[in-house]
């Protein structure tokens, strides 16, 4: 019956694995001693899974919920780097230093995450290669994340950031478009208003705003954009363009 238990564990591991870049399309055999390099981590909603400064222990695949990955400045200020959700990886670079992690994570709602071990994770890259370039491009990705988020952040006001966060998650060729666009929140609003480096009361005022100028509805976690282009126009007022 153990044994039975084992061969499921690993099973869902596996399939979780699959579910992520960084290991979709590996060979079974590669896939089966990632799993075998994996703990399954449960956090309750609030719960940290490490402070900055931790010892790295490995790097981390959310399996469900969503991480919020921030750090703390010296005035207690808590500043959003990014909220992973499943499928995404994250603190990959604790493979590649004796530091500890660089920053926070606290799930933001019930989560459940793999950690994938360092110690076993490195002698296995050594093997393997071809998982060494899937690493690279995967933190090239979080590379652009964290670029494409100063980016927004440097923007002048919380409207200006969340027209801006809109527009770029609009299916590519709609976003010129005097068209409806539906828009899945990812999480919760409070959770995407510190992505935008603001407030959850903040951010509601400011989807009421975008609303009273009928530029968006929201239903539940969907935002409705009623005129991307329209949308657009008021970025480029904003930015004085």
């Amino acid at each position: 019956m153990n044994q039975k238990l084992a061969d499921l564990r690993r099973a869902a591991v596996v399939a979780s694995l699959r579910t992520c870049n960084l290991f979709n399309g590996l060979r079974p055999d590669d896939l089966a001693a990632v799993a075998d390099q994996v703990s399954i981590q449960p956090l309750a909603r609030g719960e940290y899974l490490f402070h900055e400064g931790d010892p790295a222990v490995g790097f981390y695949l959310v399996q469900k919920g969503a991480i919020n990955v921030h750090r703390v400045n010296a005035s207690g200020k808590e500043q959003v780097v990014h909220v992973f959700r499943a499928g995404e990886t994250f603190a990959e670079a604790a493979l590649a230093t004796d530091k500890g992690y660089p920053a926070d994570a606290r799930a933001v709602e019930s989560s459940q995450v793999l950690l994938i071990r360092k110690a076993g994770f490195v002698d296995l890259l050594k093997r393997q290669p071809e998982i060494v370039l899937r690493l690279l491009a995967s933190m090239s990705l979080h590379l652009r994340i964290l670029l494409s988020q100063l980016e927004d952040l440097t923007l002048k006001d919380v409207e200006t950031r969340l027209a801006s966060w809109l527009l770029k998650r609009c299916p590519e060729g709609t976003a010129q478009r005097d068209e409806r666009v539906e828009i899945q929140l990812p999480g919760t609003k409070r959770a995407l208003a510190g992505e935008l480096g603001t407030v959850s009361e903040t951010f509601s005022r400011t989807l009421a705003k975008l609303k009273a100028q009928e530029l968006i509805q929201v239903r539940g976690t969907t935002v409705i954009l009623l005129s991307p282009l329209r949308l657009g126009k008021l970025l480029s007022r904003n930015l004085g363009e």
